[in-house]
């Protein structure tokens, strides 16, 4: 069993910078699909970014292309988001999941593709 665990959370201004990371408990991070979720206060769940297994290929949601960069680092075995040119409706808790499975890329965005989730870690963007 594979507990993702995230850091990195925390204040920043509008503008700003912050990068968040996901360790995989010490299980090898190169079996497993990746992602970033994030839900504000009464919102839905909303996909972030996925990193595909087998091909390294990164997807993004529209509301962050351009912004957010999701890579991993194959020697510390973890997980990153860069988000930069943060704005307030960035604010959320943000999760990491991890998924065994071997979908679609257009399913990487679905939170039903991933098995193991973190306990989330707090983005807020507020000046």
């Amino acid at each position: 069993q594979v507990q993702p665990v995230e850091s990195g959370g925390g204040l920043v201004q509008p503008g700003g910078s912050l990068r968040l990371s996901c360790d995989a408990s010490g299980r090898s991070l190169s079996t497993y699909n990746m992602a970033w979720f994030r839900q504000a206060p009464g919102k839905e769940r909303e996909f972030v970014a996925a990193r595909r297994r087998s091909t390294g290929g990164t997807y993004y949601g529209d509301t962050v292309k351009g912004r957010f960069t999701i890579s991993r680092d194959s020697a510390k075995n973890e997980v990153y988001l860069q988000m930069n040119a943060l704005k307030p409706e960035d604010t959320a808790v943000y999760y990491c999941a991890l998924g065994a499975g071997n979908p679609i890329s257009s399913y990487l965005r679905y939170a039903s593709t991933y098995e193991y989730w973190g306990q989330g870690t707090q983005v807020t963007v507020s000046s």
